[in-house]
């Protein structure tokens, strides 16, 4: 086993900072692996081998994060060397430094999503690295840029995240999806034994709240229909896909920019689910058509006027004819009276409250939006609509 110490080089100008290394001894051999941490003579404990802050230094709390940050790199080191010595094999002082150096590189929070990032999309899971990229890109700007280290990561730094987050005025539950998706991130670290749970994310909230009812009764639906938007085409064209979505058993926007001409056969759509790959079949029905029918072919490969033209960006272009929809519908939702945001999602749920409200079985519902399982239809359904449970305790009250 080697041997590490803390140690500490004063600057060989007057009144400039020193230099804070660790030294490691391994079979006599005497190696150096410098730090960037900078303290002057003062704020060193050369008996304790140990940063210090005497009373009424300004740079307290600076101090004490590099105390901290010193524990963590000699934790790290100790694990590295343990690992080293357990192997059975030879090693030096140089391959514990090499290897600490490695880990910086690889283990840091930026760079190991990173990787997980270009898995996920080699693995075709686009979507799911999406998500990932935009959880690193908050962490990034709430860290301002500045990197850490996976096994730095504390319950404070991630309670000062959430609290980055409520300033800023972020909903709760997209704070939770932002913070679950690091804990995952976090998780698959430590299955990999790179490094020991700490349990960064015991204090902060990891959730889910109900959320407004988004779903629209078939009378609202009807009006949505029933409106003259032939003098706005951008209104138009948001009002058909939402309805498209409707007719389509809610599918989801992204299944539908992404149907094929050729997953309409002898009056039925066949696809794939892109969130769980499972394969459903859709009647083709009159009233579909008739909403495909009020726009050219697509020179594209794709049934639907969302992806258009070859050779564009198709991620991109879904994203963005996404976006212009949603903004679109708010205007809309504004011609009916409608108080709850007016998204595409809203069509999904509104097909399957409409579902529930016909007396559909839930196994049915389910398979209809191709959900993994009832409990997840359950969940759709649960916020939905609560008025027949309002009548029911209203009946009942009535007898006492």
């Amino acid at each position: 086993m080697a041997t590490i110490k803390v140690k500490f080089r004063p600057s060989t100008i007057a009144d400039r900072e020193g230099t804070i290394y660790y030294q490691i001894i391994h079979e006599r051999k005497v190696r150096q692996l410098l730090s960037d941490y900078r303290v002057f003579p003062t704020e060193w404990d050369e008996s304790r081998s140990m940063v210090t802050s005497r009373p009424g230094n300004v740079r307290k709390s600076f101090i004490l994060s590099i105390r901290e940050r010193i524990r963590w790199d000699i934790e790290r080191l100790t694990k590295i060397d343990r690992k080293l010595d357990s192997n059975g094999l030879s090693y030096t002082a140089d391959d514990v430094i090499d290897e600490f150096n490695r880990y910086a590189q690889e283990y840091s929070l930026f760079n190991f999503m990173e990787g997980i990032i270009a898995k996920l999309k080699q693995n075709g899971k686009v979507r799911t690295s999406e998500t990932y990229k935009s959880t690193l890109n908050s962490f990034k700007k709430f860290r301002e840029g500045e990197d850490i280290m996976l096994d730095c990561l504390t319950s404070e730094i991630m309670e000062a995240y959430e609290a980055w987050h409520h300033k800023r005025g972020v909903a709760p539950n997209t704070i939770s999806f932002y913070t679950r998706i690091l804990r995952a991130v976090y998780n698959r670290a430590v299955e990999h034994d790179i490094i020991e749970n700490r349990n960064p994310f015991k204090h902060v909230y990891t959730g889910v709240d109900k959320t407004v009812k988004r779903a629209l009764p078939i009378a609202l639906v009807k009006r949505i229909k029933a409106l003259d938007l032939s003098l706005t085409p951008s209104l138009d064209f948001a009002r058909d896909m939402f309805l498209m979505s409707f007719y389509l058993r809610g599918m989801s926007f992204i299944d539908m920019a992404f149907l094929k001409k050729s997953d309409l056969k002898n009056g039925y759509i066949t696809y794939r689910r892109r969130k769980t790959g499972q394969q459903l079949i859709i009647e083709w029905t009159k009233e579909m058509q008739m909403i495909l029918d009020k726009y050219p072919e697509n020179e594209s490969d794709y049934l639907l006027p969302v992806i258009r033209n070859h050779g564009t960006n198709e991620r991109c272009t879904y994203r963005n004819v996404g976006y212009n929809i949603n903004h679109n519908l708010k205007s809309i939702a504004g011609m009916v009276g409608i108080t709850i945001p007016l998204t595409l999602y809203v069509a999904r749920h509104s097909w399957a409250s409409a579902a529930k409200a016909k007396g559909i079985p839930i196994s049915v519902i389910s398979e209809g939006m191709g959900h993994d399982s009832e409990a997840t239809t359950q969940i759709y359904l649960a916020s939905l609509d609560t008025s027949v449970v309002d009548k029911a305790n209203s009946l009942i009250l009535k007898s006492l």
